[in-house]
């Protein structure tokens, strides 16, 4: 099911995105307000600080650089002047608190003073009223270096007194000045330390204000980290789950098989053409010098046809044979077991071809291929009984004989088969 889930967020995400990229993580991928900012920074951004010079040691507050302008690269020095020191909204403006600091458009100069366009100074307004693009447009056009935006009052707003992300919903590219965030509490602290300072600049009271940016190397804002998320994601967690499944089918696999040194230590025989001959354990190599015929003289039995082999292993008539020695073909390869065949007898006293058998117990199931016993364990443990064929211990296996009423051979003189029959009914 969670991949079922996972396989639909991709298709919705790469069909949507393959129209507007940019468009579609910006809005889709974060909660924004109006005014163009991320309520949420799920990812890390740039640590920005802003310091007042003037003081000794210098006052820092700690600052968000907006997602549109350009960036900092080198730390800025200037004048730090609000906005409503000397403008106030023109005619037409939709503001209708003459004495907010807001900087929304459009603002007109009012006064006698107004800031030195040759210098470096730093705006400040606060947030509120417009979007945060368009403050920084304003004070851009104002002559400007850079703008510093304070938070709204948490109390009238409801809004937590935190660092938020400031960006654009359009187009922003004319904005070519830095802007950065601080918190309503900061605001408050610098604007009560200008209107308490005693450095003024073109006749306005100021302060110098230092700001100083290091951006990650993945900015917060990229787009392309979210990209690459959604797409590497999945596939780690398709990886993960083929991978463990993998393992555990390996780990059945090797509980299945038979361990390589308990098959060996089985028992096996030869069959020499009269009679098994027994081993224990381990199989021992095959010479290729030593023939089959050179065999049958030293042991004086008559070698016999290749084209006749063996289908009864009983050694003299009247002698009680084991019965797992009654076998005569493998059950694996359906071959009958010829002179010089080498064959390995589980505990449930079935035998095969000691290669085949082996291969079988080591390399994919430890059970007997004919009653599925176990080889490892015991004959009464594996198989929770006697087999059904094996006799009692100390019991020879029983033959059964059924007697059948025996016939004299048909003479010339033995009468035709219907007159017998008529002759026995009429008996």
């Amino acid at each position: 099911m969670a991949r079922v889930l996972m396989a639909l967020l991709i298709l919705v995400c790469v069909l949507q995105v393959h129209a507007h990229p940019m468009t579609f993580f910006l809005h889709k991928l974060s909660a924004t307000s109006p005014e163009g900012n991320w309520l949420w920074g799920w990812v890390w951004g740039a640590e920005s600080t802003v310091s007042i010079v003037d003081r000794s040691p210098p006052l820092t507050f700690h600052s968000r650089p907006a997602a549109f302008g350009t960036e900092l690269n080198e730390p800025l020095l200037g004048y730090v002047i609000p906005l409503s020191s000397f403008t106030k909204p023109c005619k037409g403006n939709q503001t209708t608190d003459h004495d907010s600091n807001s900087g929304c458009p459009s603002l007109c100069v009012s006064g006698p003073h107004e800031p030195d366009p040759t210098e470096t100074w730093i705006a400040l307004v606060q947030r509120g009223g417009c979007a945060f693009v368009e403050k920084v447009r304003e004070a851009q056009r104002l002559g400007a270096k850079a703008v510093v935006v304070g938070g709204e009052n948490p109390d009238l707003s409801g809004l937590p007194d935190t660092l938020v992300n400031m960006y654009s919903k359009g187009d922003a590219s004319d904005v070519t000045i830095h802007s950065t965030y601080i918190k309503y509490s900061d605001y408050k602290d610098l604007s009560v330390l200008i209107k308490s300072s005693t450095t003024s600049h073109a006749g306005l009271q100021t302060l110098s204000l230092l700001i100083t940016t290091q951006y990650s190397a993945w900015e917060w804002y990229s787009p392309i980290i979210t990209f690459i998320v959604i797409l590497i994601l999945p596939s780690c967690l398709t990886f993960i789950t083929l991978l463990i499944h993998r393992v555990r089918m390996a780990r059945a696999a090797q509980r299945d098989r038979a361990p390589e040194g308990i098959v060996k230590n089985l028992p096996w025989r030869v069959w020499n053409g009269t009679a098994w001959e027994k081993h224990e354990g381990t199989v021992l190599p095959t010479h290729p010098s030593t023939s089959t015929n050179e065999a049958d003289l030293e042991s004086g039995v008559p070698e016999q046809s290749e084209s006749h082999p063996s289908t009864s292993h009983e050694a003299e008539p009247g002698v009680a044979v084991p019965w797992c020695e009654t076998q005569v073909e493998c059950a694996i390869c359906l071959s009958e077991f010829v002179k010089g065949d080498r064959v390995r007898e589980l505990p449930c006293h079935h035998i095969f071809h000691l290669d085949e058998v082996d291969a079988w117990l080591i390399n994919r199931k430890k059970l007997c291929p004919v009653c599925k016993a176990d080889v490892t364990q015991p004959w009464h443990l594996s198989h929770g009984g006697k087999s059904p064929a094996s006799p009692s211990d100390g019991e020879e296996p029983s033959v059964q004989v059924t007697s059948r009423p025996t016939t004299p051979p048909a003479t010339e003189r033995t009468p035709l088969l219907r007159n017998h029959d008529q002759s026995v009914d009429s008996s």
